[in-house]
């Protein structure tokens, strides 16, 4: 049973599709721990670009993982395509959350995830507030 409660919205506005490939594959024969993380991070990225957003200019800032939070349901093997949804969360000052899900072919549910993102200057190395045009573009999406 998992320790981690993550609570998802019924929809999401944004989904890509990613194949499981040979080289996510650990000594079990199923996909890797550490590859769901990488499948969180590309399709962040995806989802910032349909804005024309990314990780390094989010309407003119910067942002930083502050955490994750990953709730496994079942195994993926080599060949299935995956979707994985996202969507916005919990808009604070500095931070947001960024929820996803992932579905294999037949809409059963591999895993849910969560990270939560900081906004930050490179620069000046310190937190900033999460711009105004992130939140009127993304904030009332699921």
């Amino acid at each position: 049973m998992a320790r981690i409660k993550l609570q998802l919205p019924d929809n999401f506005s944004f989904s890509v599709k990613i194949p499981v490939r040979i080289s996510d594959l650990n000594y079990g024969n199923h996909m890797a721990n550490h590859v769901y993380l990488e499948m969180i991070h590309e399709s962040r990225m995806q989802f910032f670009a349909q804005f024309g957003y990314s990780e390094k200019d989010l309407a003119g800032v910067g942002i930083i993982m502050g955490d994750v939070a990953i709730v496994y349901k079942q195994e993926c093997f080599y060949g299935d395509i995956l979707t994985i949804e996202v969507g916005v969360a919990d808009i604070g000052l500095r931070s947001f959350d960024l929820l996803y899900r992932f579905l294999k072919q037949d809409e059963s549910l591999v895993c849910e995830a969560k990270t939560g993102m900081v906004c930050f200057d490179y620069v000046a190395r310190k937190t900033v507030n999460v711009p105004e045009e992130f939140i009127l573009k993304t904030g009332k999406l699921g």
